[in-house]
């Protein structure tokens, strides 16, 4: 039996599987420093001191999830599982036009003319 060989798989794919969750981890985090600037301006700027909670319930997870995709997508890329990286590029792109779309990426709304029109 290949006793030898089947605890060195199960060990790689273990250090594999880990990198891959630190990886998406990592990238959740880099969806929500992103957003952050974003989230701020949507929640404390808009006009006459509306809030657009937008940002947060919808603008946020949405990032969250880009961040996550677009960094296992760098992962896969490593890996060279170029199909798997498509398809992850392709959810970034879903996702960024759902957030265009919900309005909830455009930012906070702003006057078009600054005196009283």
């Amino acid at each position: 039996m290949n006793t030898r060989n089947d605890t060195q798989d199960s060990r790689r794919e273990a250090v594999v599987g880990t990198a891959g969750c630190v990886t998406a981890f990592v990238g959740a985090l880099a969806g929500i420093v992103l957003w952050a600037p974003h989230g701020k301006g949507g929640l404390l700027d808009g006009i006459e001191g509306a809030s657009n909670w937008n940002v947060l319930w919808i603008g946020l997870p949405l990032m969250i999830l880009g961040g996550i995709a677009a960094a296992l997508a760098v992962f896969a890329l490593v890996r060279g599982h170029w199909l798997r990286a498509l398809g992850l590029v392709l959810t970034i792109a879903a996702l960024a036009g759902l957030g265009v779309g919900v309005d909830a990426l455009a930012g906070a709304p702003r006057p078009e003319c600054y005196d009283p029109c």
